[in-house]
């Protein structure tokens, strides 16, 4: 049986994720690509999202994230991918999204998308630090959680 594959979508991570999937060995039997999308431009022309989502609702929303992650997967060859997007600091928050908000998406080309917002505290660093802890950890317990929509 061939191994999932994943990929991934990266804002304010800007890479992370990919860099600490490719540091364990083999991982080139289930990673795909990642894609790094740190401006809204690159977002709409890499993944998809629409100009209208980002308009509407900002980069850093649930909106955003679901679209990336969706279009993690019709432009890889993922069938398992994972979407961050958020504010790291210093400067960049606002009262209704405070720096240290991140969005995350996890998404299955046979099973659903789901979303999820959390707040971090410390430095940018930290910031994407946790981020990036969050969404490994998240998208591992989707797959033990049977969300794959795999039989």
């Amino acid at each position: 049986m061939r191994a999932m594959m994943l990929a991934t979508a990266e804002s304010c991570t800007g890479g992370w994720v990919g860099e600490a999937v490719t540091a364990v060995p083999g991982s080139s039997n289930w990673f795909d690509r990642g894609f790094i999308t740190y401006t809204n431009e690159a977002k709409q022309e890499m993944l998809g999202v629409s100009a209208a989502t980002l308009e509407q609702h900002g980069a850093v929303s649930e909106q955003t994230v679901r679209e990336m992650v969706s279009g993690a997967l019709t432009n890889s060859r993922g069938q398992a991918a994972l979407a961050i997007s958020g504010i790291a600091g210093p400067g960049g928050g606002t009262l209704e999204k405070p720096v240290g908000t991140v969005w995350f998406a996890w998404g299955f080309a046979k099973g659903t998308v789901t979303s999820e917002r959390r707040y971090f505290s410390g430095d940018r660093r930290e910031v994407r630090r946790q981020a990036v802890e969050c969404g490994l950890q998240g998208l591992l317990e989707r797959l033990k959680g049977g969300c794959d929509g795999q039989d």
